[in-house]
């Protein structure tokens, strides 16, 4: 399913106007995105988590050309589904 698809899901069942329903969404997108941009993990219950994973310093070796490397500390961005969605699955 992809955010258009989304988009007119909601605009069907609320009948508000296609336009209203796209910033809506675009909104609750982009506040979730900037606020895990700064460092925040987002729970809606009921639905799940947007979480923000912690991978530590580690020495990677190339096996192409025999080097080895640091890979830095860093962030990766995760969702953990909520009780209601694993039961419907």
């Amino acid at each position: 399913m992809t955010r258009k698809h989304i988009i007119e899901k909601i605009q069907k069942r609320t009948g508000y106007d296609k336009a209203d329903v796209t910033v809506i969404v675009d909104e609750f997108l982009s506040t979730i995105k900037n606020n895990m941009g700064e460092g925040h993990n987002i729970y809606l219950r009921g639905f799940g988590s947007f979480i923000l994973k912690h991978h530590r310093d580690k020495n990677v070796y190339n096996i192409n050309d025999g080097s080895h490397y640091l890979v830095p500390a860093h962030y990766v961005p995760a969702f953990r589904a909520g009780k209601d969605i694993l039961s419907r699955i």
